[in-house]
């Protein structure tokens, strides 16, 4: 038995198949999707999504959103997403020291809108390098 799993972000699909596995990163932690899983709405963190097809596991990098499971379909609405392999781990890793850099400069005391978006960026930043390199 498969899922058929559907990833959707605003200006492209990224990825629409069948696995066998797939765990997501919900906003409550990891959550592990398998066929005849029961129905489901869940707010998607930024992380990583992994599915599992033919004993090979793909990674996403998800930026955040939404996820339904309903039975053997799974549908992922996010603001973003990359597939592992298509991602520049170089770059990646630029972002992620750039985000870091910006982080440092900020009071720890701090709870600026600016701030959050610079911990998002630092989230984001790490999320593609550790899809890029599974």
């Amino acid at each position: 038995m498969t899922i058929s799993l559907k990833v959707l972000a605003p200006n492209k699909n990224v990825y629409e198949g069948e696995a066998e596995e797939v765990i997501l990163p919900s906003t409550t932690g990891q959550l592990g999707i398998l066929p005849g899983h029961i129905s489901l709405v869940t707010a998607i963190d930024i992380g990583v999504l992994r599915l599992r097809n033919n004993s090979k596991w793909v990674s996403i990098a998800l930026m955040g959103g939404f996820a339904e499971i309903e039975s053997d379909e799974v549908t992922v609405l996010v603001n973003n997403a990359e597939i592992g392999s298509e991602i520049d781990t170089q770059s990646a890793e630029l972002a992620l020291n750039k985000a870091n850099e910006e982080l440092s400069k900020l009071s720890d005391t701090e709870k600026s809108s600016e701030k959050i978006k610079v911990i998002n960026e630092v989230s984001k930043a790490q999320a593609r390098i550790q899809a890029s390199k599974n």
